[in-house]
């Protein structure tokens, strides 16, 4: 993990304003003097600009330490390096050339001028940035423009400073609208998140075919690697995009489950640029031809969980009120998605009989073992997490069917064959060869090794168990009279496949939602007993939302002459899976925590008044489930916020964010968090993910303003 201490402030979704600060220390760096309160300074780095080509940047430089000291500050100002190799690129000539330079001036309030020759010219400059050593206690201006281009010879330092003044002007009534009823502590918290998200974008550039080829003029690459190098089978792929990344620093790739879920924060901000994203990994030139999203750079053969289509309907609706939505934009994405879920049931589905298998699926070492290789004795693994994956897959594509047959009637025919591919489904999870994938005695659901039809349980109460609550989609009334061949055919289907439609709830006349269908992994019975182990505070429910693992049962499983254990681990990782830097064996993890949430208020919507469970479990407390949606989106927002002492969980014990007053209003967005104490783990910048806390607080009717100071910083400014 960055040992650095640096957040990002503040962003707009055009960059035309952007604020970050970086805390330097004083004294030797990184050692001991690190810790010490009394050495550190900060630099606040602003980016603001009168047009696209015209980029302003101001650095303030400020010493929070007890005593004055001198510094030296280096601009620094960098441009992609455009010629220095390629196939396209013109040649290069390394000695002294009589051609025209392009000159640079560097104005100063002081008349300090510098001139920049910027020639092709590797002996004299490398063309990609330059800097200025100044040793200066004032404030200081500078201009970099090229001499065609001499600026109006009016005063600098007004029309800058108007500049910046209309740019933070318009960040603040921009985000009063993404934002507008928040506390303040709550519009700080989501600012910054925003914030991490907007500046977590990048310029990704690799060309598969290159790669594995080496480039032209450096030393050529092992043959080994065009035989069986890395990605080898993605020879399609040529990626030269700006995408959005999990971590710009920890993470500087993308991630294609990550993304979806980015997206669904990035729509409140930049729904254009979120639709471009989801299209953009759907082109031809990153998923295979064989319908296979790219998983992540070092193995886009990898398989993520599939929650790309649920990204897409989310944003679709973010897009506009009904009847106002981007239809092409939907349909555009369906048959793509139609491709990749092809690939799922043709490649993962070992046995043919609706049981999924896609190894590790995002959740890296939540296994006895790891997921993503064969398995000790032999045999496969029949994953309740990959079943439950592909259910969720069939009812968003379901969903979406149905959503453009109110244009296209013919899409009622695709509506058809998800609705019975997804019941399919729920009936192999529950029955398949008489045992199916849940625990009638434990009343959960589990991985099974499966060897010669026989069927091992790995019973392991694990967020692999909850996925299928994950899973719910209902059907109105109104879906079958706008839809009269979608509803005679699912008439046909549940009066002749009793066997497979016996997983369907019904509600009847005169209850709640009348004439409607539930289409859903669980029933009734199976969401209860879920749910008494999932909101019970002794396994799955954290002060801070859901654990990854629960943490009551450790577990042990005996198979091909080894011995394979799990336990819980609240914090970081324990073991090396996946190179131990995340951890699914206990810590929460907010978009789990995210679909969870949003899936217990469709429960809610369909059973009301109907299902109440306890809350915790054992308090003989009874709620709705829209209410214990609630509960979690309090206990997830109470990360970040401070409590009365002015402490927030997310820090831990860094006592510094609780009693410096140039630190109590800071936030970092971690990759994950303690399952106990709400500790900050992984990626300390992945607002990713993690700005889905954004959403849970636009949606939160009843957080409570928690301890805000009077000596306020204004960090947006």
């Amino acid at each position: 993990d960055v040992k650095e201490l640096y957040y990002y402030l503040d962003n707009t979704p055009t960059h035309s304003y952007m604020k970050a600060l970086y805390k330097y220390p004083q004294a030797e760096f990184p050692y001991a003097e690190l810790e010490a309160e009394n050495a550190r300074r900060g630099v606040f780095v602003i980016q603001s600009g009168k047009s696209p080509n015209d980029i302003l940047g101001r650095y303030t430089v400020v010493n929070r330490g007890p005593e004055r000291a001198t510094v030296h500050v280096l601009p620094q100002l960098w441009y992609r390096n455009v010629w220095d190799w390629g196939d396209d690129c013109e040649e290069v000539m390394n000695g002294p050339v009589n051609g025209e330079a392009a000159v640079y001036r560097l104005n100063s309030m002081d008349n300090y001028v510098m001139d920049l020759d910027c020639t092709h010219n590797r002996d004299l400059h490398d063309g990609r940035g330059f800097s200025a050593k100044q040793g200066l206690n004032v404030q200081d201006e500078m201009r970099l423009y090229t001499s065609s281009e001499a600026p109006p010879g009016e005063a600098f330092t007004e029309e800058f400073e108007n500049i910046f003044k209309i740019r933070i002007n318009e960040a603040d009534m921009f985000y009063d609208e993404v934002i507008p009823t928040r506390k303040k502590q709550e519009q700080r918290i989501a600012r910054q998140a925003y914030a991490g998200l907007l500046w977590s974008k990048q310029f990704y550039y690799y060309i598969l075919k290159e790669w594995l080829r080496g480039d032209s003029n450096q030393p050529p690459p092992p043959p080994s690697r065009a035989l069986w190098g890395r990605n080898k089978d993605w020879t399609h792929l040529f990626n030269r995009d700006v995408v959005s990344m999990p971590d710009k620093w920890e993470y500087p790739w993308y991630a294609s489950w990550d993304l979806a879920f980015h997206m669904i924060a990035m729509s409140r901000v930049d729904i254009q640029f979120a639709k471009a994203q989801l299209v953009l990994l759907l082109r031809e030139w990153y998923m295979h031809p064989n319908g296979q999203i790219p998983a992540y750079e070092f193995a886009f053969d990898d398989v993520n969980p599939p929650v790309h289509a649920y990204a897409v309907l989310r944003i679709y609706k973010f897009s506009g009120l009904k009847g106002t939505r981007d239809e092409q934009f939907l349909a555009r994405c369906f048959h793509k998605l139609v491709l990749n879920f092809t690939w799922w049931v043709n490649r993962k589905d070992i046995e043919g009989k609706n049981i999924f298998s896609g190894g590790f699926l995002g959740l890296d070492n939540i296994g006895v073992f790891d997921r993503s290789k064969p398995l000790p004795g032999g045999g496969f693994l029949a994953q309740a997490d990959a079943s439950a994956w592909m259910g969720f897959f069939c009812s968003i594509m379901l969903e979406m069917s149905l959503l453009l047959a109110s244009r296209e009637p013919i899409y009622q025919d695709m509506a058809s064959k998800f609705f019975e591919h997804f019941v399919s489904i729920v009936d192999a999870m529950n029955h398949v060869d008489g045992v199916g994938l849940w625990d009638e005695t434990d009343g959960f659901f589990y991985d099974h090794v499966r060897n010669n039809h026989l069927s091992q349980p790995v019973k392991i109460k694990s967020m692999v168990g909850l996925i299928p609550l994950c899973c719910a989609l209902v059907l109105e009334d109104k879906d079958f009279r706008k839809h009269p061949g979608f509803a005679k055919r699912t008439k046909w289907f549940i009066e002749n496949c009793k066997d497979l439609s016996k997983g369907i709830s019904l509600m009847t006349r005169g209850t709640h939602k009348e004439g409607s269908l539930l289409l859903s992994i669980v029933n009734r019975e199976k969401i209860i007993r879920i749910l008494g182990h999932m909101l019970d505070e002794k396994k799955f429910l954290s002060p801070y939302g859901i654990r990854s693992l629960s943490k009551k049962e450790p577990f042990t499983l005996h198979l091909g002459g080894g011995s394979y254990s799990v336990k819980y681990e609240p914090g970081e990782s324990e073991s090396k899976l996946f190179g131990g830097n995340s951890n699914w064996r206990g810590p929460i993890w907010l978009p789990m925590n995210y679909l969870i949430i949003e899936n217990l208020r469709r429960y809610d919507d369909f059973f009301g008044d109907e299902l109440k469970v306890e809350c915790p479990t054992g308090s003989g407390v009874l709620m709705r489930l829209g209410e214990i949606a609630q509960v979690l989106e309090r206990r997830l927002i109470n990360l970040f916020l401070p409590d009365a002492n002015g402490k927030r969980p997310c820090h831990g014990k860094d006592e510094i964010y609780a009693t410096d007053p140039h630190f109590k209003h800071l936030c970092l967005f971690y990759e994950y968090f303690h399952g106990d104490t709400g500790r900050g783990c992984g990626a300390s910048h992945q607002t990713g993910w993690t700005a889905l806390i954004a959403n849970i607080l636009e949606k939160s009717t009843d957080v409570e303003e928690g301890y805000d100071s009077a000596d306020d910083l204004e960090f947006f400014d």
